[in-house]
């Protein structure tokens, strides 16, 4: 059954291999190790994202640096990827040494945020410039399509890097009865170590070549996410509609409200609706008297967490993920919302935004 499983999802992922383990977690680090990151190298990612991605790399036993991310999209910004190669590294002996902490740099783990993914093109030719391996993180990526200018078609998330880690934590757009996760690769060798790090380093039964983690996805979770994969792409395509009815109720609210902006080259599955508003907690307070759940993903920053003080990292380092972390919030969004649902969710959003301006400018007279 997980053989099965598998075998469906790299299919769905347009990827050669799908390893199946037991968390999101697991998935990036069994990646980050399989794919060759080795005890103290400097892996590059970004700071607006779950823990888990950093987690993955300390674990897989690298050394997360970060970049900024994109004003626009909340993904790594290839502009600034391309800075900190170039000005915050140096080259010794055909290797990439971080100048801030004087490691090889070796890896990229780009976060396909919220359901959309980021600008691989940049990213892999960053990478294949710098000889640096990429590891997606497509937790909240899945079936997220990207047109690539170079390959000249639309692609899936999961199948551009050496290797991917995706979650099916059960609020997943694909999600398992509990935990679950998966790698995606094109890379055999890579697969073949995944498989035998999920499961004790074991090559067979009782022969283990590495020591490994106990790993292994339960079958009984693999029979769920196979019956609910065939519906996944019907659901990822409500939740589109579901975002084009919100940016046509948002198409009024000037710049009091900024809502998702999807790139021509993207085709997002929106795991979730952030928009970004001034008083984030006003906004949070007022829809919550209305009965309108939502939430923050994710309200302090990695550099910022107190996990991190030894890093280093102080307040300014990344000013778009920091400016961004103050005023996101996540409105509802899931394949049943119904129409007027969201014009509820909408009107009251809007409500309180026009209500703050008449407070600031009072009433006319």
């Amino acid at each position: 059954m997980v053989e099965e499983f598998e075998k469906a999802f790299a299919a769905f992922c347009q990827a050669e291999n799908s390893v199946a383990v037991n968390s999101g977690t697991d998935a990036l680090r069994f990646a980050l190790i399989s794919a060759g990151i080795k005890p103290g190298d400097a892996v590059v990612t970004v700071a607006h994202t779950f823990i888990a991605t950093t987690e993955a790399i300390s674990q897989a036993g690298g050394h997360p640096e970060f970049v900024d991310i994109d004003e626009r999209t909340y993904n790594m910004d290839p502009i600034k990827l391309h800075d900190y190669l170039e000005k915050q590294c140096n080259q010794k002996d055909g290797q990439l040494i971080s100048k801030r902490t004087g490691r090889p740099v070796s890896a990229i783990v780009p976060v396909h945020l919220y359901g959309q993914m980021a600008d691989m093109d940049a990213i892999l030719e960053l990478a294949e410039r710098y000889h640096l391996l990429v590891i997606e993180d497509a937790c909240q990526a899945h079936g997220a399509e990207y047109f690539s200018r170079k390959h000249n078609r639309w692609v899936k998330a999961g199948s551009m890097g050496h290797a991917a880690g995706f979650s099916f934590y059960p609020g997943k757009n694909l999600g398992a009865c509990g935990e679950g996760g998966a790698i995606t690769t094109n890379d055999a060798k890579i697969a073949k170590a995944c498989k035998m790090l999920r499961d004790h380093g074991q090559a067979k039964k009782y022969y283990h070549d590495i020591e490994g983690y106990n790993g292994r996805l339960d079958s009984i979770q693999t029979g769920i996410l196979s019956v609910k994969l065939r519906h996944l792409a019907a659901w990822n395509e409500q939740r589109r509609e579901r975002a084009a009815e919100y940016k046509n109720l948002f198409a009024k609210s000037g710049n009091d409200i900024r809502i998702p902006f999807e790139p021509s080259w993207s085709k997002a599955v929106h795991h979730l609706y952030v928009v970004r508003v001034a008083d984030r907690d006003g906004l949070m307070s007022h829809l919550r008297d209305a009965g309108i759940g939502t939430g923050i993903h994710y309200p302090i920053p990695l550099h910022l967490q107190k996990a991190y003080e030894s890093l280093g990292y102080k307040t300014g380092g990344f000013p778009v993920t920091e400016r961004v972390a103050r005023e996101i919030v996540s409105l509802p969004m899931f394949p049943q919302l119904k129409p007027e649902q969201q014009v509820t969710v909408v009107n009251e959003a809007m409500r309180f935004v026009h209500q703050q301006s008449h407070e600031l400018t009072g009433p006319r007279v």
